[in-house]
C-alpha cells in the first residue's frame, strides 16, 4: 500500500474517522492494528520481523532501567546486537557476502559463499533505529522505560512514518501517545497541506523525472554526455522529491490524527557546505546513519522509477 495510491487514501480516511469515534483508552489499540495491517500489505511474514524487533527493545530496555551498571549494559548490547543482526542479514548479507567472494578470489582463493533470494522487509532500516533509539534514550536516562508494550508497539509500527521516517526520538512521540486527541477542523487542514504537497512532488515530480533518468541510465550507449549530465541531475531532484514527499505525506498523515511528526528535510540542495547538505537531508537520522538510507535509494531508484520497493 503506497502513499500515493488509492488504496492508502482510502485507509487513511478510514482510520481518521474511526481514531476520532473511538473513547481514548481504545485509540491506541485501534491504530496499532491499522498500522500491522497497513505493514501486512507488503508482506504479512514480515510484520513477525517487526513485532520480535519491538518485544526485543521492550523488555531489553525494562531490563536496562531495573538493572545495576554491569547488567544495564549487557542488555543494551543484547538489544543492539540482536536488532543490527536481522538488520544485516536482510539488507546488507548480499552485498557483503559478493565483496568478500571478490576479495578472496583477488587473492587467489576461490571460495562460493551462498547468495540468499530473500525480500527486504519494508522499511526495517527505519523502525530498527528508531527502536534502537529508544533503548539507548532509556540507557542514557534521557526517557523511562515505557511499561504499555501497546503504547511502545504503536511508537515502533505508527504507520504513517513507518516505511519512510522520520526517525521520531521517543520524547518526541511516546509522550503523544498518552494525551487525548480531540477531533480539530485545523489538524485536518494543516495535514492535509503538507500530504497533498508530498503527492505533488512525488507523482508529478519525482516519477516524470524517473522517466528521463531511466531513459538514459538503462541504455548509456545510445546517448551523449550531455544527455548524461541532464540524466544525473534529474536524478539529484528525483531522489530528493521522492524522499522528501514520503516524509511530507507522513506528517500530513500523522497531523490529520493529532500528532506532530518532525521535518525531515529543510531545503539540503541550497547547503552552502557538505556538513550543512547533511544537517538539512533526513534531518531525523543520526548524520552517521544517513547514508545506511540515501545510497539504497539511490541505486535503486534508476531501475525501479522510484523509491517504493526498497523502502
Amino acid at each position: 500500500m503506497n502513499f500515493n495510491s488509492l488504496s492508502y487514501l482510502i485507509f487513511l480516511v478510514l482510520n481518521i474517522v474511526v481514531y476520532y469515534l473511538l473513547p481514548g483508552r481504545f485509540r491506541n489499540l485501534q491504530l496499532l492494528a491499522a498500522s500491522y495491517y497497513f505493514y501486512m500489505c507488503w508482506n504479512p511474514k514480515y510484520a513477525l520481523l517487526m513485532l520480535f524487533s519491538t518485544a526485543v527493545t521492550y523488555f531489553c530496555s525494562l531490563f536496562v532501567q531495573r538493572s545495576v551498571w554491569g547488567k544495564r549494559r549487557f542488555w543494551l548490547v543484547l538489544s543492539l546486537l540482536l536488532n543490527l543482526a536481522i538488520l544485516f542479514f536482510f539488507k546488507y548479507y548480499n552485498f557483503a557476502s559478493n565483496v568478500v567472494t571478490r576479495a578472496l578470489s583477488f587473492a587467489g582463493l576461490q571460495m562460493d559463499i551462498p547468495f540468499l533470494d530473500v525480500l527486504l522487509p519494508v522499511g526495517i532500516s527505519f523502525y530498527t533505529f528508531q527502536a534502537l533509539g529508544y533503548t539507548i534514550d532509556v540507557y542514557r536516562k534521557d526517557i523511562e522505560a515505557e511499561k504499555s508494550f501497546i503504547d511502545y508497539a504503536l511508537f515502533v509500527s505508527f504507520f504513517p512514518q513507518l516505511v519512510a521516517g522520520p526517525i521520531e526520538r521517543s520524547g518526541n512521540i511516546l509522550h503523544q501517545l498518552k494525551e487525548y486527541h480531540p477531533f480539530r477542523f485545523d489538524n485536518i487542514k494543516e495535514g492535509i497541506l503538507p500530504a497533498l504537497w508530498g503527492l505533488f512532488k512525488k507523482v508529478v515530480v519525482a516519477d516524470n523525472l524517473a522517466v528521463i533518468v531511466n531513459q538514459v541510465y538503462n541504455s548509456p550507449k545510445e546517448h551523449t554526455g550531455a544527455e548524461f549530465l541532464v540524466a544525473t541531475a534529474a536524478f539529484a531532484f528525483q531522489i530528493y522529491c521522492d524522499f522528501s514527499a514520503y516524509s511530507d505525506i507522513a506528517r500530513g498523515s500523522a497531523k490529520m490524527l493529532g500528532f506532530d511528526l518532525m521535518q525531515n528535510f529543510n531545503c539540503p540542495y541550497f547547503a552552502v557546505s557538505i556538513k550543512d547538505f547533511w544537517r538539512r537531508w533526513h534531518i531525523s537520522c543520526p548524520a552517521g546513519l544517513r547514508i545506511t538510507f540515501t545510497f539504497p535509494l539511490g541505486a535503486a531508484a534508476v531501475p525501479n522509477g522510484g523509491t517504493d520497493s526498497i523502502l
